[in-house]
C-alpha cells in the first residue's frame, strides 16, 4: 500500500465526487452504439452530457519526474482522467505511462530519458548491431520484470491498491494497457536500420526476432490482463477513443515496407496477436494506404487509428475500412466532413 500526500488525496477525491455514474454511463453506452452498429449518423462524435470542473489545482507532472517516482506517475495520469471529465469528448483514463521503449527495455535496450525541459516520453537506443539481435534470439524470452517491465506491473499494483480504496473511480477511471508497440514496431526499435536490411540478406534471423518479440508480447499481456482482466466486446485508450477487442497494436515501422514485405513481416505477427487477444485495433502514423487491403483482411481487426490523412490517398483507406464495417478511430474532424460527401459516405463507422 503507498502512502499518499494530502494533495494526492485531494485530487482523488476530487474525482470520485465528480464522478456522476448516469453521467459516464451514458458516455460509454454512446461508444458500444457506435462500435456495435446502432450508430446511424454520418460521423460519430460521443457527448459528456454534464462536465464537472475540478476544484484542486493541477500540479502538471514533468514526465521525466513521473517516470522516477510512483505518486508521482499516478498524480499526472489522474490529472489527465479529470481534466476528462470537465470536457465533453474524452473518456477519463489512466496507463503506466513509462513511452515506447517498455518491450524494447525487456530485450535489455538503454534506456534513453529525454531533456527535463521537453517533458517528453522516453523511448529506448536501438542496438544497430546485427551480432546483439543474434544474441537476443539465443537467450530467448527475457526477464518480464526488467527494464520498464518493473516500473509497468508494480505501477499497476499501485492502481489497483489506490482504485480500490474510491468505488466510482474503480468503476469509471479506464487503466488501459502499456504502450507495448507491435511487434513490427519493437523489432526496429530494438535492432536499427539493420532491420530493413536483414529482411532480405537473412530473413530467418528476421522472423526469428518477430518470433520472439510475439511471444513476448503475447506473456507481457497476458500477465497485464492477469491483473487488469478485460472484456473483449469494449476496451477505451488514450481517453479519446473506444474499441472492441481487447488490444491496440501501434504499427508505424510498417510505413517504410512494400505491400509484399507487408504482408510477410507484418501481417502474420499482427494476425496471431489479434486472434489471440480477441481483437483489437491497429494504429499508424505516416503512409499505410500501400498496405491496408492486407492489414484489413485480418480478421479479428475491428478498427484503425491513423494520422497524416494528407499522406495517404483516403479512398484507398475508406474503401478497405468503413466500406468493409471496420471503424476508424479519432480521425481528423476536418478530414471527415471534407470527404463525407464521397460516394457512400461512412456508412456509420467512422469517429472524428
Amino acid at each position: 500500500m503507498i502512502n499518499l500526500s494530502k494533495e494526492t488525496i485531494a485530487l482523488l477525491d476530487d474525482i470520485e465526487n465528480r464522478i456522476d455514474p448516469d453521467i459516464e454511463d451514458d458516455f460509454c453506452e454512446q461508444w458500444r452504439n457506435f462500435l456495435y452498429g446502432k450508430f446511424t449518423g454520418d460521423i460519430f462524435r460521443p457527448q459528456r452530457k454534464k462536465v464537472s470542473q475540478p476544484s484542486v489545482p493541477y500540479r502538471n507532472i514533468n514526465i521525466n519526474d513521473a517516470i522516477g517516482n510512483y505518486e508521482l506517475m499516478l498524480v499526472s495520469q489522474m490529472e489527465g482522467a479529470s481534466q476528462a471529465l470537465s470536457g465533453t469528448s474524452s473518456a477519463p483514463a489512466v496507463r503506466t505511462n513509462y513511452g515506447t521503449g517498455i518491450m524494447t527495455s525487456l530485450f535489455g535496450a538503454e534506456i534513453f530519458v529525454m531533456p527535463y525541459e521537453l517533458n517528453t516520453l522516453p523511448t529506448t537506443r536501438s542496438f544497430n548491431d546485427t551480432d546483439k539481435i543474434r544474441q537476443v534470439l539465443d537467450r530467448g524470452m527475457p526477464d518480464l520484470n526488467t527494464g520498464f517491465g518493473k516500473n509497468v506491473f508494480e505501477m499497476g499494483e499501485i492502481f489497483k491498491d489506490v482504485f480500490s480504496r474510491y468505488p466510482k473511480i474503480n468503476k469509471y477511471v479506464n487503466i488501459y494497457h502499456p504502450d507495448t508497440q507491435g511487434p513490427l514496431d519493437v523489432c526496429e526499435l530494438l535492432w536499427g536500420g539493420e532491420m530493413f536490411y536483414s529482411m532480405y540478406d537473412e530473413p530467418e534471423l528476421t522472423h526469428g526476432m518477430l518470433d520472439l518479440i510475439t511471444e513476448t508480447y503475447t506473456a507481457f499481456m497476458e500477465k497485464w490482463f492477469k491483473m487488469f482482466p478485460c472484456e473483449s466486446d469494449i476496451n477505451c485508450h488514450w481517453g479519446n477513443l473506444m474499441y472492441r477487442g481487447k488490444i491496440l497494436l501501434r504499427n508505424d515501422s510498417a510505413m517504410n515496407l512494400s505491400p509484399e514485405l507487408y504482408s510477410e513481416y507484418a501481417k502474420p505477427y499482427d494476425g496471431k496477436l489479434l486472434k489471440h487477444f480477441e481483437g483489437g485495433a491497429v494504429h499508424f502514423c505516416g503512409r499505410g494506404d500501400h498496405y491496408m487491403e492486407q492489414l484489413c483482411s485480418i480478421p479479428e481487426l475491428t478498427a484503425i487509428n491513423m494520422s497524416q490523412p494528407h499522406l495517404n490517398d483516403m479512398e484507398v483507406i475508406y474503401k478497405n475500412t468503413v466500406d468493409k464495417g471496420i471503424k476508424i478511430l479519432a480521425f481528423s474532424r476536418e478530414v471527415a466532413e471534407k470527404d463525407l460527401k464521397r460516394n457512400g459516405g461512412f456508412h456509420s463507422n467512422m469517429h472524428a
